[in-house]
């Protein structure tokens, strides 16, 4: 039987924030626009998803007097994205008949 997937990470943008904070721990906002190929506004919300579930962690802080918000993955982020992977490979398994 299919283990349930977290369906805060089914969303592409989503786990793809995710997928690229769990390799670099923490980038700014610019950044991850850049490597997701988000808008801004749709990037926006979907930070405040992560930041709500306690997945992410966000500063908003100052870099040459010019805003910048900083992203990073939590242990709790961590956590939920190995979870969501291992189910996800259950999916890839072949069930013995």
């Amino acid at each position: 039987m299919y283990e349930d997937l977290d369906n805060l990470l089914l969303s592409q943008l989503r786990l793809a924030a995710m997928s690229y904070l769990m390799v670099v721990k923490e980038a700014d906002f610019n950044t991850l626009k850049e490597q997701t190929g988000a808008t801004s506004g749709n990037l926006s919300v979907q930070i405040n998803k992560l930041q709500e579930a306690g997945y992410i962690q966000v500063e908003k802080t100052y870099r040459n007097n010019y805003p910048l918000t900083l992203c990073q993955i939590t242990p709790a982020g961590i956590e939920a994205f190995e979870a969501f992977y291992l189910r996800l490979q259950t999916y890839f398994k072949e069930k013995p008949e």
